[in-house]
This record gives structure tokens, C-alpha cells and sequence, in this order.
């Protein structure tokens, strides 16, 4: 086991990182822009090397900082969290050529799984189910990129191979906006991931978003944890997550998971991964898959009892993988709320310095935080500023226990989406469970129009 990690992020992650880490007797280094200086991962971090200016491009994505700060504190080893650096395979890369380890995936297994034509050839090749499409990227021939939307059948949905976060997508619905649709993606494809590759899908009009959490280790053993259903979203950016989904058959849960599994041992993938799919009709349709720790992970710890984050460090120290498919089996419901530092109905960002905070308890309720009284939210990053979690024995436990926890939320001085989450804890499609992604946009845009008229 490792005696010292150094942690490349902020924020609730960093503090979850950090956590584990003491937890199994690992010292930590934490680097921090100058903005978070004054963050509780900072201060209670074995060490902490100030890496740059607030600005990301400064700071948590300087490679060479980052890589040094490792150095002179002799870290082992480095854990990327999410965003910023962690699905990036050239830091993956630079990590292990300077002597460190990686906790995550291989440098090629996040090549492969980042550009989204070679990932669903990968996953067809495993047998995982994807959405009807092109095969490969589109070609220049305008005659060939019209008869695939006609083989495919309207609408589709162009995509940038090396896109995600919901970015460089354009929906179609007739053959006369295809090829205009194609080169203006193509066009915003290069500026945003310098790769303009683009592809072509069938749109599926009412889908839910659902995903499958796995673990594997350096020598082919794979496991599934069960699902969450992500499908509370706004502008492709998950609100509400929850496991298991709502409503979905057990066994095609099963028969879905142990594929996701099989195509780990086939990549060699190691570490901590998630197969994203839309399901609709009672059939799975795998879109990606995000090569580290998602922001949602609490939700499968809940009903598995699984640290996922001590597990990622046991497998990148080289461990073998401690579960088999056996040990996991998912017991009660959790759901997330994502707490974010900005208006609940109107999305401005609110940066500023937390007057009044206290998190709530009781049975079953989890707070991954690393705000507290006194602390100012910079401007600079992600408005998230932590996440609640409710766990119960039912879903409708789990409900309850969650609107009395937002209920007991103090957070002032800021503005937080926390009455948006009070909002969709009494709608009754939430309650009944498996609304598809496009309900959260277009119960909004109803919000919108009695805003506009108060």
C-alpha cells in the first residue's frame, strides 16, 4: 500500500479523497490554487503545495505543476478525482513516466474510452448494446453522410468523437439540416476538443440515463455494482441521481452489468469506471464511458457498502481485486442532491462568502461537503458546493428522508439550488420514478414562464 498520495483536485472530492486516505493509514498531499488556500482539505491535509493562480489553466490543470509538487514531497502516487486532469490520458501518461502511479485507468484505456468512435466499437465488440449509427466517423462525401441518415432514420443526433459533458451535439430532424448541422458541429468539434471528427446517431426522443458502476483490477477480474439513474438533468448536467433505477427488470440489469464487466476484462481496464447508457423501451443503448470516479459514486457506496475510492487505491497499489461478483448485492434505495452555489430557478452562478451554514443529519442522511461558516465560494470553478445523500430501506424511505434533511439545510450568505431540490422532491413524476432526461428542461421551461409573469 501506498504511504503518501498526492490528491490533483478541490473541492468535496478532494476532502472525499483525503478521507479515505486516512482512513487506511495513507498520508496525503493536497495542491491548491491561491483562491483555496483557506479550504478544510488544505488544512487538514498532511502537506499542501500551492500550484498556481486561481485560474485552472494556471493551477489544476499544469501538468508540470502538479507533477513537481509530487515530487518534492515524495507522493507515491496520485489521484486525479473528477474533472479537470482525470480522464486525461497524456497526464496519465506524464504521471507514470515520472516514476508516480496513476490511480486510474491506463493511459491507452482512457485513449480508447475518450474518443467516442473507437469506445462503441470497443463496445460492440464486447457485445455491450449501442445506439443504431454510422459506422465510424462521417466521411466529407455528402452523398454518403445523407444516406446514412436515411439508413438510420430521422431524427439523429451528430456528435463530436472526442466530446462529452453534454458538448458538441446537434439534433436533426430532417434531411435538409443534415449537412449544415455536420459542418457547424465539425467546426465547434475543433475549437473544443481539437479533433473534428463527428458522428452520427439515432436520436432517442424519451430516454431515461442510466449507468452501470464497475471496479477492475490489474489482472481481468471485473465487477458491476449495480446501477444509478441519472436522469434528472439540465442542459446534459446531472441534478439528481439515485440507485437502483427505478422500474427496470432485475435480470436485464444483470445481463447488462456482467457485459460491462466482460468488456473490462476484454480492454484490460483497471480501476474505477462508469458504462453510461439511454435506455428506452426496455432496451440499453451504451453511450460512453467515463474512466474514473464519478460525482454520483455515493449513491452505489449506499446500497453495496463498498468504499469506491478506497477500492480505486487498492487496485492502482496493485492489489488484486478483493469483491467478486457474488459479494455485491444492493440493499435499499439512495438518492443524491446535487447542492450547487447558485440561483434554483435561473442558474446565475453565486460566489461569495458563506454567512450562516449547517448541514443536516439524522438517520441515513450523508453530507459530502467542503464548505463551512466563514468560507468564501470562488468564482473561478464548478458551482457545486457539495452533495446530500439520503439513504432508507424503500425509495419512498430514502424520499422522506431526503425532504427532511433539505429542509433542515442552512446555507446564507450565497444562493443555493436547495428550494429546486425541494421542488422535485414533491413532483409527483419524480416520486413515481423513471422520468426520462428531458424532464427536469421542460418542467423549467413551465417555471420560466410564471417567473416571467411575477
Amino acid at each position: 500500500m501506498f504511504e503518501k498520495i498526492l490528491i490533483a483536485n478541490r473541492g468535496e472530492i478532494a476532502l472525499r479523497i483525503q478521507r479515505a486516505c486516512r482512513e487506511l493509514g495513507i498520508k496525503t498531499v493536497v495542491v491548491h490554487s491561491e483562491a483555496d488556500t483557506e479550504a478544510k482539505y488544505v488544512r487538514l491535509a498532511d502537506e499542501s503545495v500551492c500550484i498556481g493562480p486561481a485560474q485552472s489553466s494556471g493551477s489544476y490543470l499544469n501538468i508540470p505543476s502538479i507533477i513537481s509538487a509530487a515530487e518534492v514531497t515524495d507522493a507515491e502516487a496520485i489521484h486525479p478525482g473528477y474533472g479537470f486532469l482525470s480522464e486525461n490520458a497524456d497526464f496519465a501518461e506524464r504521471v507514470e513516466r515520472s516514476g508516480f502511479v496513476f490511480i486510474g485507468p491506463r493511459p491507452e484505456s482512457i485513449r480508447l474510452m475518450g474518443d467516442k468512435i473507437s469506445a462503441k466499437a470497443a463496445m460492440k465488440a464486447a457485445a455491450v448494446p449501442c445506439v443504431p449509427g454510422s459506422d465510424g466517423a462521417l466521411s466529407d462525401d455528402p452523398k454518403e453522410i445523407l444516406a446514412a441518415g436515411k439508413a438510420i432514420g430521422y431524427p439523429v443526433i451528430i456528435k463530436a468523437a472526442g466530446g462529452g459533458g453534454g458538448r458538441g451535439m446537434r439534433v436533426v430532424h430532417t434531411e435538409a439540416a443534415l449537412m449544415s448541422a455536420v459542418t457547424t458541429t465539425r467546426a465547434e468539434a475543433q475549437a473544443a476538443f481539437g479533433n473534428p471528427m463527428v458522428y452520427m446517431e439515432k436520436f432517442l426522443e424519451n430516454p431515461r440515463h442510466v449507468e452501470i458502476q464497475v471496479l477492475a483490477d490489474s489482472y481481468r477480474n471485473a465487477v458491476y455494482l449495480g446501477e444509478r439513474d441519472c436522469s434528472m438533468q439540465r442542459r446534459h448536467q446531472k441534478v439528481i441521481e439515485e440507485a437502483p433505477a427505478p422500474h427496470i427488470n432485475r435480470r436485464l440489469i444483470a445481463r447488462i452489468g456482467e457485459r460491462c464487466a466482460e468488456a473490462c476484462r476484454k480492454i484490460n481496464y483497471r480501476g474505477a469506471g462508469t458504462f453510461e447508457f439511454l435506455y428506452e423501451d426496455g432496451e440499453f443503448y451504451f453511450i460512453e464511458m467515463n474512466t474514473r470516479i464519478q460525482v454520483e459514486h455515493p449513491v452505489t457506496e449506499l446500497v453495496t457498502g463498498v468504499d469506491l475510492v478506497q477500492e480505486q487505491i487498492r487496485v492502482a497499489a496493485g492489489e488484486k481485486l478483493r469483491l467478486r461478483q457474488r459479494d455485491i448485492a444492493l440493499r435499499g434505495h439512495a438518492i443524491e442532491c446535487r447542492i450547487n452555489a447558485e440561483d434554483p430557478f435561473r442558474f446565475t452562478p453565486s460566489p461569495g462568502r458563506i454567512t450562516s451554514y449547517h448541514p443536516p443529519g439524522g438517520p441515513g442522511i450523508r453530507v459530502d461537503s467542503h464548505v463551512y461558516q466563514g468560507y468564501s465560494v470562488p468564482p473561478h470553478y464548478d458551482s457545486m458546493i457539495g452533495k446530500v445523500i439520503a439513504y432508507g430501506d424503500s425509495r419512498e424511505q430514502a424520499l422522506r428522508r431526503m425532504r427532511v434533511a433539505l429542509s433542515e439545510m442552512v446555507v446564507e450568505g450565497i444562493r443555493t439550488n436547495i428550494a429546486l431540490h425541494q421542488e422535485l422532491l414533491q413532483d409527483a413524476r419524480f416520486i413515481e420514478g423513471g422520468t426520462s432526461i428531458h424532464y427536469l428542461e421542460e418542467k423549467l421551461a413551465g417555471l420560466d414562464e410564471v417567473l416571467k409573469r411575477t
